[in-house]
């Protein structure tokens, strides 16, 4: 048994949440950088090459890469022979949200109630998704999840009957609707079986992959591959100024389901899709 005392926890995740804010993952940057480069129009490029300079921007000034920093989403595993000390886990976390919020400069943007609409003033509490994994380490992603884009996120319930390409379409048409609203371009994260809110879930984690790594299922990577063909094919464009760039990459996580259903869940991500992640 190895403990952690949670002011670990609480450190590490203060600084994830100013981190994410600032800088963004090195592959998506790159992704970024490298599609600018890949639009032929003027408008498209022109915009491409603004959002490189707002990235270049945000690190030199030591500022927000975005004005909506987010609602704190904390995906963690936590090995089973790990053993917290000096507080619960939970409160932790919150703290951790609390004080990079604050320390950061970063805006809170949380409410006590979704229908009384009361800022809680520090941003908390965060989402938090558990596991249970193997071993003595937590391993925590801290995604903090502007809502621009969370707004043009969905989910159906299919039918076991429908297919791949009804899947495929149902992905693309859920941006296509979205348009300009997440500030393409987007990254999309699909979550396909499981149960209503396992789907939903699965989409959060798909969306905090590398976008340099594809599903390890070549079967998922083909499909990841088409739909992102697909959905460039929208014309939607940077911002919505059109282009062949609406998305930087789709990625997709699966799950076994029951016999009678086929849940699929599509989050989607602006071009700032910030996760930082650390391990104790």
């Amino acid at each position: 048994m190895r403990e952690i005392d949670v002011k670990e926890i609480t450190a590490k995740v203060r600084q994830a949440c100013i981190d994410a804010n600032k800088v963004l993952p090195e592959d998506l940057e790159q992704r970024i950088k490298y599609c600018a480069g890949c639009e032929k129009s003027d408008p498209a490029r022109s915009v491409m090459d603004s959002l490189v300079d707002n990235i270049q921007a945000a690190k030199a000034e030591d500022l927000p890469v975005c004005q909506d920093t987010g609602m704190a989403v904390i995906l963690a595993e936590i090995g089973q022979d790990v053993h917290f000390t000096s507080g619960i886990f939970t409160d932790a976390v919150n703290e951790g949200v609390r004080q990079g919020y604050a320390d950061g400069y970063l805006r809170k943007s949380v409410v006590s109630d979704p229908l009384e609409r009361v800022n809680t003033g520090d941003n908390t509490p965060a989402v938090i998704h558990t596991e249970l994994v193997p071993g003595d380490k937590v391993r925590i992603t801290v995604a903090p999840k502007g809502f621009g884009s969370e707004n043009m996120s969905k989910l159906k319930m299919f039918t076991p009957s429908a297919t791949r390409e009804d899947i495929i379409d149902y992905v693309t048409d859920v941006v296509r609707i979205a348009g300009s609203n997440p500030c393409p371009p987007v990254v999309v994260g699909v979550g396909i079986g499981g149960d209503f809110e396992k789907c939903a879930i699965l989409s959060k984690y798909a969306l905090c992959r590398s976008v340099s790594v594809k599903n390890s299922n070549p079967y998922y990577a083909e499909m990841e591959e088409e739909m992102l063909r697909r959905i460039n094919a929208l014309n939607i464009g940077p911002q919505g100024f059109g282009g062949s760039v609406t998305a930087l990459s789709v990625a997709i996580e699966a799950f076994p389901t029951h016999i009678a259903g086929l849940p699929v869940a599509v989050n989607i991500g602006c071009h700032v899709t910030r996760h930082v992640t650390f391990e104790i």
